[in-house]
């Protein structure tokens, strides 16, 4: 029996049962057996075998000699070839999602209304990187009727890659901030890297393009897409589009948003008005009207929606047996990220002198590294919070730059020294929101305390 020919036709077949760590497994799963940053795979092999892996697959001659380890050369190089083959099989509609900065959240977002309607195929966590992107195909519902990708990149030509083999119809360009600038030097050629998703040249199934532009880097996607062939291009944002936000109007226990969706206004309630959710939401009512689907089924259902987890997510934890909430923003962050962050903070209803900010480094902004952060202090300094957190070397050089502060900024070097801070100085009903680059050690810190005291 050829057991590598049944592997193939058990993934092509098959939906979600791929999985890169041991521990996810579960009976008829395929294990991927890869280099990590300290252990081959290969050394969970047996484990993922026990937990009942239908298959293990690794690029790494293993001592276990079963027909379900399945060894090929060049692993990426067969997972690739192998999700070519199962995209070119799916014919429901296929939505890739790119920008800088909210591509899971306006994932979990559009899939969390379409799942309401239909059957829907969408990426794991943030698997927009390329192994991810090949997981998610390689999971992909074939009988599903809409699929959503994420498609990330850090460096040029990813876009590109990713994009021939993903093949997106309906492309979300969420925007263009400042992300990964070590390597892409300037938002302008990480404009130009996005554009690649549309472009006829990867994509020929590419029909329509949806940008809400507010910068001109934003502008830079536009104009090339206006070069593009056949490319329908759907704009937000502006009075003079077919989508927009017409008005807010703040209530008394609440905010009336009022959406203009191709000339009709439609309103939501909403307790706060935080604008990259709203941007989401107008997203979603645009693709729902162009593809008309029931615009009801959102308007019906956004007060059902929860913040995707490290991305706005609330938690209730015990410090030192005291009872407080932590905003959980820990994932990820660039300068315009964090500041939409600290405003809206700022902006809770909640006395001032509760509110504890946790910031954490922000990573790959090149040259302009120092400056970034002083100036994200600067901005800190318009408010008044009890405290001020900062942990990571690149606060450490900005905060010896503030003359006479007038918000208590306190420097801490790591996640223990952050908990041992807060169980000395925490007090009930205090409000925390953190806010970081991924695997930085205020990041570590949350998953410490979300581990420990959680309760809800």
């Amino acid at each position: 029996m050829n057991y590598k020919l049944k592997l193939e036709e058990y993934i092509i077949s098959k939906k979600n049962k791929v999985k890169i760590s041991s521990k996810d497994i579960k009976k008829g799963d395929i294990f991927l057996a890869l280099q990590g940053k300290n252990y081959h795979g290969n050394k969970f092999i047996l484990s993922a075998l026990k937990k009942g892996a239908k298959f293990c697959l690794t690029d790494k001659r293993s001592h276990i000699k079963r027909n379900e380890v399945i060894y090929v050369k060049n692993l990426y190089s067969y997972l690739t070839s192998l999700a070519v083959r199962k995209r070119d099989l799916y014919t429901g509609k296929v939505v890739g999602i790119t920008g800088s900065a909210g591509k899971t959240t306006l994932k979990e977002t559009l899939a969390f209304f379409l799942k309401k309607n239909f059957v829907i195929s969408y990426s794991e966590k943030s698997y927009n990187n390329k192994l991810g992107v090949l997981i998610s195909i390689l999971n992909l519902n074939l009988k599903s009727n809409y699929s959503i990708f994420e498609i990330g990149t850090n460096n040029f030509g990813e876009i590109k890659n990713l994009t021939k083999i993903v093949k997106p119809a309906e492309i979300f360009i969420t925007n263009i901030q400042s992300t990964h600038l070590e390597y892409f030097k300037s938002k302008n050629n990480i404009a130009r890297e996005k554009a690649d998703i549309f472009s006829e040249k990867y994509n020929k199934l590419r029909e329509k393009l949806y940008l809400n532009k507010t910068n001109i880097y934003e502008d830079i996607i536009l104009q090339k897409a206006k070069k593009e062939k056949k490319l329908k291009i759907i704009r937000l944002g502006s009075n003079l589009n077919k989508y927009f936000i017409k008005n807010i109007i703040h209530k008394k226990n609440f905010y009336q948003v009022v959406f203009s969706i191709n000339k009709k206004n439609v309103l939501l309630k909403i307790n706060l008005p935080i604008i990259f959710r709203l941007a989401n939401l107008l997203f979603c009512y645009a693709f729902f009207s162009e593809n008309s689907l029931k615009i009801q089924t959102i308007t019906k259902n956004h007060h059902y929606l929860k913040p995707v987890d490290g991305r706005g997510l609330t938690h209730t934890v015990l410090i030192n047996k005291r009872k407080i909430k932590i905003i959980d923003e820990s994932y990820n962050a660039n300068p315009d990220t964090m500041l939409q962050t600290i405003d809206y903070f700022y902006n809770l209803k909640k006395d001032n002198n509760k509110k504890i900010l946790i910031i954490g480094n922000m990573n790959e902004l090149g040259s302009n590294t120092n400056k970034m952060h002083l100036n994200l202090l600067y901005h800190i300094e318009k408010y008044n919070f009890k405290f001020v957190i900062l942990c990571g070397e690149f606060y450490l050089r900005s905060i010896k730059k503030l003359i006479n502060p007038k918000n208590e900024f306190i420097y801490l070097k790591n996640k223990n020294s952050i908990m041992q801070f807060l169980e000395e100085k925490i007090h009930k009903d205090d409000i925390i929101l953190s806010k970081c680059s991924n695997s930085t050690e205020v990041n570590k810190f949350v998953k410490l305390l979300l581990t420990k005291g959680k309760l809800s």
